[in-house]
This record gives C-alpha cells, sequence and structure tokens, in this order.
C-alpha cells in the first residue's frame, strides 16, 4: 500500500481542504515553456495546440496583460500575454514566440517565449509551492517539477485568471465578435 502524504506547508496553505491535488494527483506530463529566465509546465491535457506568434487583433477595454484575439480556423481566440500576467517586463516577439492554446473550460492562448519540450514529472519529484507570505497568491502554481538540476514551476492554468478577469474578457470577446458580424 502507498502512502501519499502532503507536506505541512501545502496543508497550511490550504487548511487541510479535501480538494487538494496530492503529489501523485500531479504526476503527468506537462509542457515545459520559457518565460524571462525561468521554465515553466502546463499539465498536457490542458493544451489544445501550439502555434507561432500571428497578429492579434487589439480589443479596447481588455486587461493590458490580455493583447486581444486571433482567428483560428474560424474561431475567435482571446489572447493573453503570460510575461504581463505575471508582473515581467514585455518582450519583443521572435521566431520561437509561440502561443499555447489551452482548455480552461474555453479557449484561451497565452504567449510564451518558447516552448521547450513535454516532460514526464514523476509525483515524488513534485514539490508544493514555497510558502512566501500570507500576502502572495501563488494559488495558480500547483507545484514545482524537480526535473535533474532545475525547476520548473508548474501552473494550474485554470487558476493564472481569476474568475473576474475571465469573465471581463470573455465579455469583451463576446461583444466585439458581435459588433463586428453585426
Amino acid at each position: 500500500m502507498t502512502i501519499t502524504t502532503l507536506d505541512d506547508r501545502e496543508i497550511a496553505r490550504t487548511g487541510g481542504d479535501e480538494g487538494v491535488r496530492t503529489r501523485h494527483d500531479q504526476e503527468g506530463k506537462y509542457l515545459t515553456f520559457r518565460l524571462a529566465k525561468e521554465e515553466y509546465g502546463i499539465e498536457i491535457l490542458k493544451v489544445r495546440e501550439i502555434i507561432g506568434a500571428q497578429n492579434i487583433t487589439a480589443v479596447p477595454q481588455m486587461p493590458a496583460f490580455a493583447k486581444g484575439v486571433i482567428n483560428l480556423r474560424g474561431k475567435v481566440i482571446p489572447v493573453m500575454d503570460l510575461r504581463l500576467k505575471f508582473g515581467l517586463e514585455e518582450a519583443k516577439h521572435t521566431e520561437q514566440t509561440c502561443i499555447v492554446v489551452v482548455d480552461i473550460g474555453k479557449e484561451i492562448g497565452v504567449i510564451v517565449d518558447t516552448v521547450s519540450e513535454v516532460l514526464d514529472i514523476k509525483g515524488e519529484n513534485i514539490d508544493p509551492p514555497p510558502a512566501i507570505s500570507e500576502s502572495v497568491d501563488l494559488s495558480f502554481i500547483s507545484g514545482m517539477g524537480k526535473v535533474g538540476d532545475a525547476v520548473k514551476i508548474l501552473l494550474d492554468i485554470n487558476k493564472v485568471l481569476t474568475c473576474d478577469e475571465l469573465t471581463t474578457i470573455a465579455n469583451v470577446v463576446e461583444n466585439s465578435t458581435t459588433e463586428t458580424v453585426a
């Protein structure tokens, strides 16, 4: 019988919530990518496709990190810049810049500096995010994946955007596509 235990910091961070994912639950394949000097990962099951950077149509009244929308085979997809969402400096797009289309209940594109690889990370190699401060919200980080000597910041892509941000973006995109069609 295997016993999975949660780190004391994880229990304190979540209040012992039954909805907490254990290390075993987090085990799996992650698409890894780079933002600035750091490596991040998203569960591969959330990734729909990876496309090269393309023209993004700016939409008024969107948050600064929401760059606009793209037309992906007839479907309007909102696009956000993860650098800006995470408080990093905006970077000029290069040949390696990609848009990773993810499914968070709806499809959304996230701009990343470069896609690295798909890694299979075992549960025992995933630690909870560090407890930095009560005032710092790390709920969008599902864990820290240890791969060799490196650490990959594993994102819970469903929590990168708050409900309010997601609603705002969805409403603005819906209104802009309705106005375009009308």
